[in-house]
This record gives C-alpha cells, structure tokens and sequence, in this order.
C-alpha cells in the first residue's frame, strides 16, 4: 500500500469538508509532518500546546504518568485520527503525554492556523463540537470499564472503542495492534491480553491473526461484560454487611424491656 502523504491525509480528514477552498490551502501552506519513533513523544505532559495533531499512520497512546513511575493510559490514537483540540481551545500546556507504540507519521496544524478557523467558520466548530461530545463519550466509558469490569472486558471494550467512526474514521474491521499494544491501551499486563483476546476468540467475538485482530462482532464486543469480578466482590461486600450488621434497639423498645424484667 502506497504511503499516504501529508496532503492527501488533510484533504481526506473529516474536518476537510467543513473548510472551503482558500482556507484549505491555508492550512496546506502551514501544516507539517513529524515522525515519532517508538516510545518517542508526540507531545509532552507540561509542554505548551502549539499545535493540532492527526496520525497519518502508526499509533500513539495518550497517557499521564507520576513521579513514582506508574502510568495511567486513557487511550489510543490510529490513523486518521485526531487529538489536541481540548488543549487547543484554552491557552496552556499539554496535560497528557502522548507516545508512539510503533513508528509513527505526524500532521501538525500550528495553533495560530487552528484558532484562525475556530473563530471564522461556523461548519469547523460544528465538527468541534462532534469531535469533543465523541471523546467525552469515550473517556466516560473507560471510566466505567476501568472500574467495575474484569481484564478480559476491558480488552474488549478498549477494542471496541477504536470503532468510533467519529474519532477513528479509517479503521477496519482488522486492527494492526500487537499483544502488546492492545495490553498497553487496555492497561493491563501482555500475558492478560494475551489470554482475554484468547478468550474473546473463542466465544466467537474476533479472531487473532499476525500482525493483530479482526473483529467478527463489534456489538458483542462493546456489551461484552466477561466475569465483572469487580461486581461480585462488591457484592460479596454488601451480603457480609447485611448478614452482620443489625439495627439498635430504639428507645421504646428499651424502656417495654426494663418494664416488663421481674
């Protein structure tokens, strides 16, 4: 498959169709590609934000990390996706890191180019506002995913979220992810990803090929809630309280008690 270019990825971006002709080529003369290497950073957590970024090709997690090392990914970026618009809109710094899990191809639009048509054209604010109701949507998802279902659901979940045609126009019904990426945006170990896409393959929901997956059935995969361990241990919880906790006697009951003693 023949390397897409920097223009053409533009031309075909979503947003494309909102811009008319002058404003395109404006933002053609402006726009630049980077190339990230594997592990590098597309933008960096604390950085000023300077620019709205597409991924052209490769893939890149978005994430925030602490001083002590540990690393709480959000989600993943594919190509022909885009991201920054949030931090674009107010005047700050990145508060994410973004990472390349492969080699990957960037389009850059400079803040300036990007605020020139928030403030011009109304259809561009329209897809704005589409884009950032699309990742709100998201993050809440994870949000929930994260923390009342089990590894094996959360493989299948953070799958099917790649199926946003509003955040991840060009993907397939193959996702080109390895065991490790798919554990990295999952955010759990490569073995649980291993066994939980081993598991999801034999209820019939994708199928594990070289080089990633194909999903054989997306709306199986987003109501996938596979053991939801989280759940029963809550449950578990509620049982042992209302076994072992009884209410305090009240006043009257107290009092008929003393009343009634020989």
């Amino acid at each position: 498959m023949a390397m897409q270019t920097l223009e053409t990825m533009l031309r075909e971006s979503l947003w494309s169709t909102a811009l008319g002709a002058d404003e395109m080529e404006r933002v053609l003369r402006v726009a630049y590609e980077r190339r990230v290497g594997v592990g590098g950073y597309a933008v960096r957590q604390g950085e000023p934000a300077d620019c709205w970024i597409g991924v052209i090709d490769g893939l890149a997690k978005m994430s925030v990390s602490q001083p002590d090392g540990r690393i709480s990914t959000f989600t993943g970026v594919t190509a022909g996706g885009w991201f920054g618009e949030g931090s674009l809109l107010q005047a700050g710094c990145w508060r994410y890191d973004a990472v390349a899990v492969r080699e990957t191809r960037l389009a850059c639009v400079p803040r300036h180019a990007f605020e020139d048509l928030v403030s011009s054209n109304f259809a561009f604010n329209r897809f704005l506002l589409a884009q950032l109701n699309a990742r709100l949507s998201l993050f809440i998802g994870l949000v929930e995913f994260d923390r009342l279902l089990g590894p094996e659901a959360r493989v299948a979940r953070c799958l099917a979220s790649l199926f946003d045609p509003a955040l991840y126009p060009r993907t397939s019904s193959f996702l080109q992810l390895s065991q490790e990426e798919v554990g990295l945006l999952a955010a759990v170990s490569r073995q649980r990803a291993n066994a939980a896409l081993h598991e999801l393959a034999g209820r019939g929901l994708l199928r594990v090929e070289f080089g990633g997956v194909t999903v054989l059935d997306l709306p199986g995969l987003r109501g996938y809630c596979g053991t939801a361990e989280p759940l029963r241990a809550v449950t578990r919880c509620m049982k042992t309280s209302n076994a072992t906790i009884r209410p305090a006697p009240s006043a009257t009951t107290i009092t008929s008690r003393r009343n009634s003693s020989p």
